[in-house]
């Protein structure tokens, strides 16, 4: 198990509960893969460098997170296809 501090972006034009519900989901998935939170922060909405999926915006959120690293694998291609998140990245501590 090592530890992660993982970073995704949820699209701006997400509602407020549908936000909750993806955070949720992903604490879910950890907990679900015996890894373990250590901490939930969340960011709120910040601009970005420059356009990504013509979205100038998104909601920043940070887990720091302990985990095997296949899983961190397969939860990384799990949050490429789910609708809502703009990017994520996960880096070891």
């Amino acid at each position: 198990m090592n530890k992660y501090e993982l970073m995704f972006i949820i699209a701006s034009d997400v509602s407020e509960e549908k936000r909750e519900e993806l955070i949720a989901r992903f604490k879910a998935y950890v907990e679900a893969h015996k890894g373990t939170i250590e901490g939930v922060e969340k960011i709120g909405m910040k601009k970005f460098a420059y356009p990504i999926n013509f979205k100038n915006e998104g909601f920043y959120v940070i887990f720091n997170i302990t985990m095997a690293p296949e899983e961190v694998d397969v939860m990384n291609k799990l949050m490429n296809i789910t609708d809502g998140i703009v990017r994520q990245m996960f880096v070891r501590k």
